[in-house]
C-alpha cells in the first residue's frame, strides 16, 4: 500500500477537492482537479463514464460547494451534521447514501486505533466521498486507482472500497493475536503475566473497532432487497459478497477479543492465587509465632511456681520444646498449604 499523501495538495485546491477522477470503459483512469471536475458536472457526461471525487470537509468552502455544483439529496448534508455516526449503507431517492467509519491514517506508524468517518454518496455516474481526516481504505483505494487498476461503475469503487477497509482490519487482527499469543505463551510456560494493561488495552481497542465499524443490518439489507434502478447485478452481487466478507473480519474481531477477556480472566486468577498463598503463609507465621508470644509472656511473669525455674538446663529445654513445636506445628501447615 502507498502511505504517502501529498500534503500540499490537500490544501492547494478551492473548494477543498483532495483528488478526483474520471473513468472510462478499458481505460486506466484519469486525474482531475476542480476547474475540471466542474467542467464534466456541468457537461452531459457520456453513458459509459463517471467519476470520483474525495472532498476534505475541514476546508472551509468545501460543504458550499457541494451543494451548489453536485447534485446530492439533502440526505447526505444531514448525515455530515447528525450525532449517530453508525456504518451504514442505504438508499436514499435514487443515490447510495454511505456513512463508513475507518481507521485514521498514521503519518508516523502503519496502524492507529483513532477512528474518523467516511461520508460516500454514489450515483450512475458520480461518487461523492467526504472525510474529515485522512483514513486508511480511502488510501488504499486511491493507491489501486493511479496503479491502474479498472472500475466500471461508482459501486465497484464502494465496494472496493469496504474490501480494503477489511485488509486493514485484518491487519490489525493479525498484529494484535501476536501480541496476544506472546502474553498467552509466557502464561503457559507458567510465568504470570504483568501485561494486564496491555490486555486491556487491547481489547477496549477491538470492541471499539466492533461497535464503530460494523454494518448496520437493517440498512443494509433494505438496501439488497431493493436496490437502486441503476444499479447492475454484479454490483449487487459483488456488495454482498464484500459485506459479508466485512462480517467475517468482524467476527474474528469479536472472537479475539473474548479470548482477550479469558487471558484477563486467567491472569487474574494466577494473581489472585498468589495472593492467596502469600496471606496463608503470613497466617501461618501468625499462628506459629503465638504460643511463643504467650510461653515468653508467661515466663517474664516476677511470680513463684515458674517451672523449671531452679533447673539449671531449664532454659535448654523449653527452648527445645518450643522449637520441637514449631517444627512440627510448620511441617504440618506448610504440607497443608501444597492442597491449596
Amino acid at each position: 500500500m502507498n502511505h504517502s499523501i501529498d500534503h500540499s495538495h490537500q490544501d492547494s485546491d478551492l473548494f477543498g477537492l483532495l483528488y478526483g477522477f474520471r473513468f472510462r470503459p478499458g481505460e486506466k483512469a484519469e486525474q482531475i482537479d476542480s476547474a475540471s471536475a466542474l467542467l464534466a458536472l456541468q457537461q452531459p457526461a457520456a453513458s459509459d463514464e463517471f467519476l470520483w471525487l474525495h472532498l476534505n470537509l475541514t476546508h472551509a468552502a468545501c460543504q458550499r460547494w457541494m451543494q451548489a455544483h453536485l447534485q446530492l439529496p439533502e440526505e447526505f448534508f444531514e448525515s455530515l451534521q447528525e450525532g449517530s455516526r453508525s456504518t451504514r449503507i442505504e438508499h436514499v431517492d435514487s443515490a447510495l447514501l454511505a456513512v463508513v467509519n475507518d481507521v485514521v491514517f498514521n503519518f508516523s506508524s502503519m496502524m492507529s486505533s483513532d477512528i474518523s468517518t467516511l461520508w460516500v454518496c454514489a450515483r450512475s455516474r458520480l461518487l461523492v466521498s467526504a472525510r474529515l481526516q485522512p483514513l486508511h481504505s480511502v488510501d488504499k483505494l486511491r493507491s489501486s486507482v493511479k496503479a491502474g487498476e479498472r472500475f466500471r461503475s461508482p459501486l465497484e469503487l464502494l465496494v472496493h472500497l469496504l474490501r480494503d477497509q477489511g485488509e486493514v482490519l485484518t491487519q490489525i487482527v493479525r498484529t494484535t493475536s501476536l501480541s496476544v499469543d506472546q502474553i498467552e505463551d509466557q502464561l503457559l510456560s507458567s510465568r504470570v503475566s504483568n501485561n494486564r494493561a496491555e490486555l486491556g488495552a487491547m481489547r477496549r481497542v477491538l470492541v471499539r473497532l466492533q461497535r464503530w465499524l460494523a454494518l448496520e443490518p437493517g440498512s443494509l439489507l433494505r438496501l439488497l432487497n431493493r436496490p437502486p434502478h441503476w444499479l447492475q447485478k454484479d454490483d449487487v452481487k459483488e456488495l454482498r459478497k464484500s459485506t459479508e466478507e466485512f462480517a467475517l473480519i468482524i467476527n474474528d474481531l469479536t472472537a479475539l477479543g473474548e479470548r482477550i477477556k479469558l487471558l484477563q480472566e486467567e491472569i487474574a486468577a494466577n494473581l489472585n492465587e498468589q495472593s492467596n498463598r502469600t496471606l496463608f503463609t503470613l497466617t501461618v507465621v501468625t499462628v506459629l509465632a503465638l504460643p511463643i508470644n504467650i510461653i515468653a509472656g508467661f515466663f517474664g511473669m516476677n511470680v513463684g511456681g515458674v517451672p523449671l525455674s531452679q533447673d539449671p538446663e531449664g532454659f535448654w529445654i523449653l527452648v527445645a520444646l518450643v522449637a520441637t513445636f514449631t517444627l512440627i506445628a510448620g511441617r504440618w501447615a506448610f504440607r497443608k498449604r501444597r492442597d491449596y
